[in-house]
């Protein structure tokens, strides 16, 4: 006859695996009351291995670099900062019908009238020359803005861009004042290129975008890249002042500045315009480029840039998209000072 088994090891037993079951559903709840209930999201990796550039605001707390492809809205995360941009918002018609000539005559009358007075541009005005009056490449210099004071300090900087051909006088006057000069020429032979204390050459063409890394590959002798990706490599925060005579690129380049707010980062602006053809990669009937151009000046406006010199070059072809009725010259070079540069 079997022993009975003894009462006390049943309920032994069953408190047992009680008791496991109870410690098991106390480590599953402390552990979900330590975790997120979302995992961070690690920043994507290239097949190179490199990090993609992450939207600002998704970077992680660490002290590591962030990487930004379009800055929008204020610096410094403020709160409230604006979306992406992938287009500039275009002005009203100058006539409630699309009509070349009120565009024109609007274009026009912005690009020759002076927002801003200046009295002293580049340093030979400081000295008294009123012939620094009527060259094309012009700064403001007036104590109420900054780069008087950073050229005294040492501390200006000025990036340049263009073509070897042109005149770099202006960059050489620049250079020997104490200014940090740096020359953009995709013609020169060396990838950099020292002269003097001040001034170096880059073999470098500034576009409004980055080349398709499969294509620049094969393409060695070609290094194009837009000015916020050259700001980031070479480590400079500001521009104090941007000249750039890029034969009609300069629209485009301009857009891609003000997109991706990397305009707020210059001091001032001098820019060469050229408006006997439309411009690269910009496209439309006359009207609508006219419209588009002037809409990219407005956007300057905007962000507090104030025209205080303008230049009409009067030995080019005096026409506009290849029209002599407007009596305008196809090349003007304007000047722009940030007033809120500090």
């Amino acid at each position: 006859m079997p022993k009975e088994r003894p009462l006390w090891r049943g309920a032994a037993f069953r408190l047992c695996v009680l008791s496991a079951a109870l410690l098991l559903c106390l480590q599953l709840a402390v552990r979900r009351s330590w975790c997120p209930e979302e995992r961070p999201r690690l920043p994507a990796v290239a097949a190179s291995g490199r990090a993609v550039p992450q939207p600002r605001g998704t970077a992680a707390a660490s002290g590591r670099r962030r990487v930004t492809y379009v800055r929008s809205g204020r610096r410094g995360g403020r709160p409230g900062r604006k979306t992406a941009r992938w287009h500039i918002e275009l002005q009203p018609w100058a006539s409630p019908t699309p009509s070349l000539n009120y565009e024109a005559l609007r274009f026009l009358k912005y690009i020759s009238t002076s927002q801003i007075s200046c009295e002293h541009m580049n340093l030979s005005s400081l000295r008294g020359n009123s012939e620094a009056m009527k060259r094309p490449w012009s700064v403001c210099l007036d104590e109420r803005f900054s780069l008087i004071h950073r050229l005294r300090n040492k501390q200006c900087r000025l990036y340049s861009l263009g073509l070897g051909n042109d005149d770099n006088q202006f960059e050489i006057s620049m250079a020997n004042s104490g200014c940090e000069v740096h020359r953009f020429d995709p013609s020169i032979k060396s990838a950099h290129i020292q002269e003097g204390q001040h001034l170096w050459y880059h073999r470098l063409s500034v576009d409004w975008r980055d080349p398709n890394p499969a294509i620049a590959a094969h393409k060695l002798h070609s290094n194009t890249k837009k000015l916020g990706t050259i700001l980031n490599e070479f480590g400079h925060q500001k521009i104090d002042v941007l000249k750039a005579d890029v034969e009609s690129a300069e629209w485009k380049i301009l857009e891609n500045l003000i997109l991706e707010d990397v305009v707020e980062q210059i001091g001032q602006l001098v820019f060469e315009v050229h408006i006997h053809w439309p411009g690269f990669e910009v496209s439309g009937n006359d009207s609508t480029v006219v419209r588009y151009w002037y809409s990219l000046l407005r956007e300057l406006e905007l962000k507090d840039f104030r025209l205080f010199h303008t230049y009409k070059d009067l030995s080019k072809p005096q026409m506009l998209l290849k029209k002599e009725a407007f009596n305008a010259s196809s090349c003007y070079t304007l000047s722009w000072v940030n007033t809120r540069w500090k």
